[in-house]
């Protein structure tokens, strides 16, 4: 789905972003062993403070957290998702006034923070008598600033299909929505999967600001626990890394299907070298 967004790097780019990623890695890996050798100073490397982490109940505690954050994440993104197709559908219409607020909307939303969003949750609609419960304190205003992400992807999607496949499906007698339900939205929805799971990465890691609204997740479970064990360091660490493995395993995913291109996406990308 990249490359149909994006032209591909030339000879030249691609070497400067080799050089760029070299020049990262050294100096990401000097920053490492530098941290590790204060680590190492402070006695924050000593077996007796890591020991703590090879007993089942931390890692219980912290894994309820990770599937509080799991929860939270995946329902952002079910509704993010339903409402950005919408969006998208919206931003598509052939009427100018809901073209225009879907637009609104996308536009809006996008430049707005989604810790803004939390704080009116939390603070702006009690004072109007909408106090919703700890759990949608943090969905909601995740699934309101996603939706907006989502849309523009499901919008590029439809787009990406060719003209001809709408065509096609008028001409056989089916209408503009049986058209869009049933031949371009099933081709979009599957060139925009790895587009998708990559936008869901990004919310996973949003869901990081439920310390904000004292939600149980990952972060905010690390936090509490660091407090209770005096294990600072030790139990960041250990988020991050929890993080980490589940940031990289849907990273991978999202790779793996951009791979498995369908045909008519694999056409749109040799159309050019034809020419």
């Amino acid at each position: 789905m990249s490359n149909l967004l994006f032209d591909q790097p030339g000879p030249r780019a691609r070497r400067r972003i080799r050089i760029a990623t070299a020049v990262g890695a050294v100096a990401v890996l000097a920053l490492l062993a530098l941290a590790v050798r204060q680590f190492a100073v402070g006695g924050q490397l000593d077996a007796d403070r890591w020991s703590p982490y090879a007993t089942w109940p931390m890692w219980r505690y912290l894994l309820n957290g990770l599937w509080a954050t799991a929860l939270a994440a995946v329902v952002s993104a079910a509704l993010a998702m339903a409402a950005g197709l919408a969006l998208a559908l919206g931003r598509l219409s052939r009427r100018r006034w809901v073209r225009m607020s879907a637009g609104a909307y996308v536009e809006v939303v996008r430049t707005v923070p989604a810790l803004l969003l939390v704080y009116v949750v939390l603070f702006a609609l009690p004072r109007y008598g909408l106090d919703l419960p700890l759990f949608w304190k943090l969905v909601v205003p995740l699934a309101v600033s996603n939706a907006a992400a989502f849309a523009e992807i499901f919008r590029a999607g439809v787009l990406s299909v060719e003209r001809g496949q709408g065509e096609a499906g008028l001409a056989v007698g089916l209408t503009q929505g049986q058209t869009m339900r049933l031949i371009i939205l099933p081709q979009a929805a599957r060139r925009v999967l790895p587009s998708i799971v990559s936008q869901s990465v990004g919310l996973l890691k949003d869901t990081s600001l439920g310390f904000v609204v004292s939600y149980a997740e990952l972060l905010y479970s690390g936090k509490i626990l660091a407090t209770y064990n005096g294990l600072l360091i030790q139990t960041y660490i250990v988020v991050a890394l929890i993080y980490l493995v589940v940031n990289a395993s849907l990273s991978k995913l999202a790779r793996t299907l951009d791979a498995r291109d369908t045909p008519g996406v694999r056409r749109l990308r040799e159309r050019p070298a034809r020419a």
